[in-house]
């Protein structure tokens, strides 16, 4: 069982109820007198614990919210840390930074344990503004307004009054009528709010600008990059990408929609996309929350005995909500702890096999966690997206040999492995459309609402087949981005998962070749942490950090074998 570690600088028991609570810990951190190497070793645990403690405090505030964003209470004391806490933190840690960097003993650290730790304080020292901190404010307490928005949505089917993530079960229902009367009920909630979404998107981007102005930078996404701390690619690479996901990825998506079409037999709209090419009826991994919980857990057992003490010591410590139900914000996360070191899983369950690759990545976010729990400082386990994703995605496909818990038949087996194996390959082109899209939306931060709905349709069909008939329905094509909550909480954070999901499959590739050696790999890769560059942490994993042409190319052509073996 995991335990609590007594804090050795902060006193325990410790409630931020006031900025006042926190204030005396970061002015004695800032008036400390540091005379040695190891008194400054002893300053960076002690800011580490401090870190921490307010990371984990933000954390709490953030996923109750999510929870239940009907109680304006826990709104508030979200929006109190963002409004109060959080923009009088921001400038200690600027000249905490400072006081560090011009210690004469910061070059005595060991200088590979500590450099990209040392690297990522010089680039926030860079881009740091004090201007900022209050539109910071403002765009954490915006932002979180969409969850509010599309956790308020609810549709009737069959009688019935379900969430969007739960309707959106009927897109696999062999009743094309229903399919259709899903899909139109489904866009008719969300174009309801559309107006309201797109001014709240203006208004984000307004300040996003502001933001990057105010520090220098031309652009959102110039800042955003260097705040991000992307130091191993570049925008021309992500246009690169977007360019190899045409060539190589689109034209089996292709293929893939000209199979539908033989085998259902008419033209596809919308809502024939989802449903079994065979008209059996969605499969139904789990029937409740408890249930996806305990066949996660025999799932990652057969993989790896500690991946299923992670769940379960995550279970034990209330560290799950995975239902679906009125209120609650969409999609699914895992949310890292940075004081007790044990994650808490959010997600939107509805009995769908879309479940089942959700609870599994975000338990492999949650291993990546505990397997980075020992690190000295908070700071080494913040993870790049680009590795933290790996670890998810890696999981997804691991877990293929644990899969039978959700699917006890082998036919089932088999086609949930198509379907995951199909969703790989689909979902490429789509991480391409959304980061393309942000590309455009932040380096031409003057377009109208109009000029970003036709920006959108045109990338769609740029990244589409051309074979899915959206006559009739363009007004709801127009808002499709809506639904990417990415866009409006975590901007820019997206393409990640296409450059992990190729590390995930060279992961599955060398696991399908020695399984004990990729699984030791694995955790080797994620017990680093963030304390070596991206590409040392791929290649602690026995992959390439690559997604160049070549690499797609190739990585294509193993997927699409294994779907053959399937088949």
């Amino acid at each position: 069982m995991i335990t609590i570690t007594h804090h050795k600088f902060l006193a325990d028991k410790l409630k931020v109820t006031s900025w006042d609570v926190l204030a005396p810990y970061f002015e004695q951190l800032l008036q400390r007198e540091i005379n040695s190497v190891a008194e400054l070793e002893t300053w960076l645990l002690h800011r580490s614990e401090l870190e921490a403690f307010v990371s984990e405090n933000l954390a709490w505030r953030y996923v109750k919210m999510t929870c239940d964003t009907n109680n304006k209470e826990l709104e508030d004391a979200y929006l109190f840390f963002v409004n109060e806490i959080e923009p009088k933190i921001a400038p200690y840690n600027d000249l905490l930074n400072k006081k560090m960097m011009a210690s004469p003993f910061v070059n005595e650290l060991d200088q590979a344990k500590y450099f990209i730790y040392l690297r990522g304080i010089k680039q926030e020292m860079a881009i740091f503004r004090e201007e900022n901190v209050p539109l910071q404010a403002k765009v954490a307490a915006t932002s979180q307004k969409y969850g509010t928005i599309i956790g308020s949505l609810m549709v009737e089917m069959e009688g019935k009054e379900i969430t969007l993530q739960q309707a959106s079960n009927y897109l696999k229902n062999t009743d094309r009528a229903l399919r259709e009367e899903a899909f139109m009920k489904i866009n008719e909630a969300r174009a309801a709010k559309a107006d309201e979404l797109d001014t709240l998107f203006d208004e984000l981007i307004a300040l996003r600008h502001q933001i990057a102005v105010n520090a220098g930078f031309a652009n959102y996404r110039d800042y955003k990059f260097a705040e991000m701390g992307r130091f191993d690619y570049a925008p021309q690479d992500c246009f690169n990408f977007h360019e190899a996901i045409q060539k190589q990825v689109i034209p089996l998506v292709k293929v893939f929609n000209e199979k539908r079409l033989a085998a259902l037999g008419h033209t596809l709209k919308p809502w024939d996309m989802e449903v079994d090419v065979e008209n059996k009826p969605a499969l139904e991994p789990f029937t409740s929350g408890l249930d996806l919980l305990d066949k996660t857990i025999k799932c990652f057992s057969k993989i790896d005995d500690y991946f299923a003490y992670c769940i379960k010591t995550m279970d034990d410590m209330g560290r799950l909500d995975l239902e679906s139900r009125k209120g609650k914000a969409p999609g699914g996360y895992n949310y890292p702890m940075a004081e007790t070191n044990v994650p808490f899983i959010f997600m939107n369950a509805a009995s769908s096999t879309r479940d089942v690759e959700t609870m599994v990545h975000e338990g492999g976010h949650a291993v990546h966690s505990f397997l980075s729990k020992d690190l000295e400082l908070a700071a080494f386990k913040n993870c790049p997206s680009e590795v933290a994703e790996l670890a998810s995605m890696s999981m997804e496909l691991i877990s293929y040999d644990g899969l039978d818990a959700y699917y006890p038949e082998p036919s089932d087996l088999k086609r949930a492995k198509e379907e995951h194996l199909e969703g790989i390959i689909k979902i490429l082109p789509w991480i391409a459309t959304i980061d393309k899209f942000q590309h455009w939306i932040y380096t031409n931060p003057q377009h109208t609402a109009a000029d970003r709905k036709n920006y959108w349709l045109n990338l769609s069909k740029e990244f589409g087949t051309g074979m899915v008939d959206w006559q009739g329905l363009e007004h709801f094509q127009a808002y499709t981005w809506q639904k990417q909550l990415h866009l409006y909480e975590v901007p820019f954070y997206y393409i990640e998962y296409g450059m992990a999901q190729l590390g995930a499959l060279s992961v599955w590739r060398n696991y399908l070749q020695d399984k004990t050696k990729a699984v030791m790999q694995y955790k080797e890769a994620l017990s680093l942490g963030y304390t070596k560059t991206i590409g040392e942490i791929y290649e602690a994993a026995g992959v390439k950090f690559d997604f160049s042409e070549s690499y797609i190319q190739s990585l294509m052509a193993f997927v699409s074998e294994e779907l053959k073996k399937l088949e």
